[in-house]
């Protein structure tokens, strides 16, 4: 994981990938400097939607496809998956975090990163909203949660995260290639989603795990 642009060591490492991939051991390759760019992993959900503010209009202009991570786990890479590492799910639906045992604990940097930037109840007035969507679909919050996203400009694809065993989710998964979300699905969870703040704005191009001072 490169955070830091100004290490170009990253360059060495994809120019080296480009080797393998015309030697016909690796099939695609993604970055720039000459380095065919072919897709781009972000940090993109419900609640994040940074990379349509700038990033998907270059997307459109370049051929780039933007891809997501979606999990329901806890792990460090979830944190900016499609469904941020579980919250986005029944599991934190009608809960209040301010009252101790109320309902699950916020307890890893993945289920803490979002609380720091959108209130609580704002966030549940989001769970309500799209628990109303999933319930007229037949579905999870969780798939309601990835449809929105890969119907966003740019976004080609989810990788599904997954541990063997403790949460796989597979069934639920397969729900997300079922579902249609119409125009008044979409406009719901706008109302709610405007009334957050900004993220460009309050914690930049990347988040600030990915910074190193």
């Amino acid at each position: 994981m490169m955070w830091d642009y100004a290490n170009t060591s990253y360059l060495d490492a994809l120019k080296h990938l480009t080797d393998l991939k015309e030697g016909g051991k690796i099939k695609t390759v993604a970055l720039e400097n000459e380095i065919p760019v072919v897709s781009n992993q972000v940090q993109h959900s419900i609640v994040d939607m940074r990379p349509q503010q700038k990033m998907a209009e270059l997307c459109q202009l370049t051929g780039v496809k933007l891809i997501t991570q979606f999990c329901y786990s806890n792990t460090f890479c979830c944190r900016y998956g499609t469904v941020m590492g579980g919250l986005l799910s029944e599991k934190f639906l009608n809960t209040n975090v301010n009252i101790t045992f109320a309902g699950p604990p916020l307890n890893t940097p993945s289920l803490q990163k979002y609380k720091r930037v959108w209130s609580w109840s704002l966030f549940q007035a989001l769970l309500q909203t799209i628990k109303g969507i999933a319930t007229k679909h037949g579905v999870s919050i969780a798939n309601v949660a990835v449809k929105y996203v890969l119907d966003q400009q740019a976004v080609t694809g989810s990788m599904v995260g997954v541990r063997l065993g403790l949460s796989e989710h597979i069934q639920d998964c397969n729900a997300v290639f079922s579902l249609t979300l119409d125009e008044e699905d979409r406009s719901s969870i706008k109302e709610v989603t405007k009334k957050g703040k900004n993220l460009l704005q309050v914690i930049g191009d990347c988040g600030d795990e990915y910074r190193r001072r």
